[in-house]
């Protein structure tokens, strides 16, 4: 699976006192580490970016060209901002991310066939995010006809069905499986990607990494292509290079509906299992699902 290293956004205080600064070495640094790390693209979030939104971001992109050769995706709600980034991409970038809303059709989607890059659209549309499966691939399919109907070919497309936080909605976490399964089949040429740390937004802040990392290997077995995620999560990185193959094996056991002895289990080999059911839907998610 493609990873995008999620780890130079705008949420960050390092981040954001480096870009107010216009300090590039600790942004320098970060994309340089997130390349050691083994994703591969590097992910600039810059936010809606009111303020001189082309300068800031040119500035951005070329200090971060200037450290590291991973493709680029360009994280922002400013249509300013990315065309800015756009123009001087190197290497064929990524938008991230346009969506299915009237407004994004019309500002965002126009760039993508301009540049000639790849963009990330959301099922996300003008009454709001899909509820399963069905209605996510009915709002991707309007939107693909309409970049379609643009000039933007299937290929250039990576459609995001947007995974809610399982603490908000459990059950759509099998919900966003099913759709990552069906888009092949509906959409040819179409990429799948998503933004891993949604799901475990609002969880213990220890336990998140193993609730992405359970979720990588499911969704990957399902067919995901890509994923935004923390770099810096060395289990994630290992899992998804296939490493750890005891772990992959149990989680992808719960995804094929066994059940395990737990006794025969080590501890870590015990969390997985459980994690892996909560996400799977056969255990309710609680915050405390790994101490039941």
């Amino acid at each position: 699976m493609i990873l995008i290293g999620e780890n130079i956004q705008i949420l960050s205080k390092v981040v954001s006192e480096a870009l107010s600064g216009r300090n590039a070495s600790p942004l320098q640094e970060l994309a340089k580490e997130q390349v050691k790390a083994g994703v591969h693209w590097i992910d600039l979030n810059i936010g809606p970016a009111r303020k001189n939104p082309a300068e800031v971001m040119s500035w951005l992109v070329n200090n971060i060209q200037e450290v590291v050769d991973l493709p680029l995706a360009l994280d922002t709600t400013n249509t300013v901002a990315m065309e800015a980034g756009l123009a001087i991409c190197r290497q064929k970038p990524l938008i991230n991310s346009a969506s299915g809303t009237q407004e994004s059709k019309e500002k965002m989607l126009p760039l993508a066939q301009k540049y000639g890059s790849n963009v990330v659209i959301s099922v996300l549309n003008d009454a709001g995010i899909p509820s399963d499966a069905a209605s996510r691939a009915e709002s991707i399919m309007e939107t693909i006809d309409y970049a379609n109907s643009m000039g933007i070919p299937n290929e250039d497309i990576w459609v995001d069905p947007i995974m809610m936080p399982i603490g908000v909605s459990q059950s759509d976490v099998l919900e966003v499986i099913e759709f990552v399964g069906m888009l092949p089949s509906i959409a040819p040429g179409v990429k799948s990607t998503i933004g891993l740390s949604n799901l475990s937004n609002g969880v213990p802040r220890d336990l998140r990494h193993i609730i992405n990392q359970v979720a990588l290997v499911i969704l990957g077995k399902a067919g995901l292509y890509s994923a935004i995620v923390d770099s810096f999560d060395k289990e994630l990185v290992a899992l998804n290079a296939g490493k750890e193959k005891e772990i992959i094996d149990i989680i992808l056991k719960v995804m094929d509906g066994e059940d395990l002895d737990m006794a025969a289990m080590s501890q870590v080999a015990r969390n997985y299992y459980k994690t892996a059911r909560v996400i799977m839907g056969r255990e309710l998610y609680s915050p405390s699902w790994l101490e039941i």
